[in-house]
């Protein structure tokens, strides 16, 4: 597997984009995620957005990291969000989210900031492991989400 930098609206980050989209749907029961996202967002120093694509080239996995700072939504200064963290069905169980995970949080910390930040929800168990298992602790509810009762919000320090 091999990880690249893409923008946020590169054609091979809408099709997963639109792949994980229909798994929210599914799993929550709605439209899915609906917090509003710009692909300036992601664009270095102040976020990176990352593809993993396999042997044949076909993007598998897809996350990205936008730089927040204290709002009215919950975030604080210094904040790096996790955003669009997905494995196609087909590759999970390689250790790609782990792998993206690292890189981003990597990134996160040269570009100087201070806490990783995420929110999921209560149907996705694994992704909840994942952070779990790579030091993330429950945190204050914060982002589009906060009010849902299924939101799950977690952080890391990243010093």
């Amino acid at each position: 597997m091999i990880i690249h930098t893409r923008p946020f609206d590169h054609p091979d980050a809408r099709k997963l984009n639109d792949m994980v989209q229909l798994e929210y749907a599914e799993r929550y029961g709605d439209e899915g995620d609906l917090t509003p996202l710009d692909p300036s967002m992601f664009r270095p120093p102040r976020g990176l957005y990352l593809i993993a694509y396999d042997a044949q080239d076909r993007p598998v996995a897809t996350g990205g990291w936008r730089a927040q700072e204290r709002n009215d939504e919950g975030y604080a200064d210094g904040d790096a969000e996790l955003k669009r963290m997905y494995v196609i069905p087909e590759a999970r169980g390689l250790g790609l989210a782990r792998r993206i995970l690292a890189a981003l949080e990597d990134d996160a910390r040269a570009a100087g900031r201070t806490r990783m930040v995420l929110e999921t929800g209560d149907a996705q168990p694994e992704a909840i492991a994942l952070y779990v298992s790579s030091g993330y602790e429950p945190c204050a509810k914060f982002g589009y989400y906060r009010e849902y009762e299924s939101s799950r919000c977690f952080a890391k320090p990243l010093k």
